[in-house]
């Protein structure tokens, strides 16, 4: 496949004796992808397993080279993650995460605070994320998505807690990102808008199986 982004290659998990994910072999190229699968399917296990958060068994590599297992540190600097109900330790503040991603991860730090101005994340970013809201939290999260120079970043739900300017917003980051060669997986419950991301392809995960339509 041209421009191979992620290739799996019998990626197996279990939790304890039970199989949630079989996935024989997998390629994705560049592009926009929305990861559907019914409630308990896997999809955040297969984010989380993707993203190189949870062990499993098998080969992940990204853009041809970098190995999940064996290259954990410098993949996980090329793939990004913002989780659906994210949570943090109470006493930091979004500075601090921030600070700590930018630390992390690198990567030119001027149009992630822009991101943050437009969000509105300036508002309380300085205040310890006990006091957010949910959907302080999310907004918090989805920009820390965008931290560094990722080749990959996935979105698990990023449409719910937002409020529709911030879901214009999002759609708007997603495809200056995905301009830059930016590849996204994102799963939602609701339709992602066709007029505003072009998609290259849906995943859809089936008998634990993730197959691409």
């Amino acid at each position: 496949m041209a421009d191979k982004v992620i290739a799996m290659q019998s990626v197996r998990k279990r939790y304890q004796e039970f199989p949630v994910l079989d996935i024989p072999a997998l390629e994705l190229s560049r592009g926009i992808y929305w990861l559907k699968g019914e409630n308990g399917a896997g999809k955040t296990t297969t984010m989380k397993v993707l993203a190189g958060l949870l062990p499993f068994q098998g080969e992940i590599l990204l853009n041809g080279a970098v190995n999940s297992r064996s290259q954990p540190v410098q993949y996980r600097r090329l793939i990004n993650y913002a989780e659906a109900e994210p949570l943090y330790p109470a006493y930091l503040t979004g500075k601090d995460l921030l600070e700590l991603y930018f630390r992390t991860k690198g990567g030119d730090r001027q149009p992630v605070l822009e991101m943050l101005a437009q969000m509105g994340v300036d508002n309380f970013v300085n205040n310890p994320v006990s006091s957010y809201s949910s959907g302080m939290l999310k907004k918090l999260s989805l920009l820390l998505a965008f931290v560094g120079n990722p080749s990959v970043i996935l979105l698990d739900e990023p449409l719910i807690t937002i409020d529709t300017k911030t879901v214009a917003q999002l759609y708007a980051f997603i495809r200056d990102s995905y301009a830059t060669g930016v590849t996204f997986i994102i799963t939602s419950h609701q339709p992602l808008d066709g007029a505003q991301l072009s998609v290259a392809g849906t995943l859809t995960i089936e008998n634990k199986n993730l197959i691409l339509n």
